[in-house]
């Protein structure tokens, strides 16, 4: 699977019709739409479709044709993103009517051919899953746990220190989060003595 951190944008033509093609992380998605729809008021359509994986890891998708042809944009977009093996994304078309209707393959050639590409001009990296995890090192150790965490994927959300050691939570690619919990695994804090 793979994914983008940056959004895209590119326009096409068809028949003198404008398709405006947004490409942005999920988490951006609804912002973007509604600044969308603020800075173009005149358009005929804003087209959605996204991926995204949601908290149980399952996969959630859909397209809106927000007006156009039941089947011509927003299913056309969503199958672009699918083809492409993207997640955690979504892309939004807006459509500027110029003047000479389209037809039903016409509009699933142009809008699909938008988001084509938008993802041509996009900057497409793998998609990592990431996690959380706490960690826990005697202060004998705290240095080499501190080395270990000390990545440029890795992020440190919490440093505690008691009379035990230091306790840290992290985040980062799951992989590596996984690794770095065996090798330092939290104490059952409440039963020591």
């Amino acid at each position: 699977m793979n994914t983008i951190e940056q959004p895209a944008f590119c326009e096409t033509e068809e028949k003198k019709s404008r398709f405006l093609a947004t490409l942005v992380p999920y988490a951006q998605f609804d912002d973007t739409l509604a600044d969308l729809r603020k800075a173009h008021p005149k358009a005929n359509h804003h087209v959605t479709a996204y991926r995204y994986l949601n908290d149980e890891e399952q996969l959630i998708e859909h397209g809106k044709d927000d007006g156009e042809p039941s089947g011509t944009s927003g299913m056309p977009c969503l199958k672009v993103l699918q083809g492409r093996d993207l997640i955690n994304i979504a892309v939004i078309v807006t459509r500027y009517f110029g003047g000479t209707k389209l037809g039903t393959g016409g509009l699933v050639r142009a809008y699909s051919g938008a988001v084509q590409a938008v993802c041509e001009g996009a900057t497409i990296i793998p998609y990592i899953p990431q996690g959380t995890t706490r960690l826990f090192a005697t202060f004998a150790d705290a240095g080499n746990m501190e080395q270990a965490c000390d990545r440029p994927d890795i992020t440190v959300q919490d440093r505690q220190f008691d009379t035990l050691g230091s306790l840290i939570e992290i985040s980062g690619p799951r992989d590596m989060i996984a690794d770095l919990a065996e090798r330092f695994p939290t104490l059952d804090r409440d039963n020591s003595d």
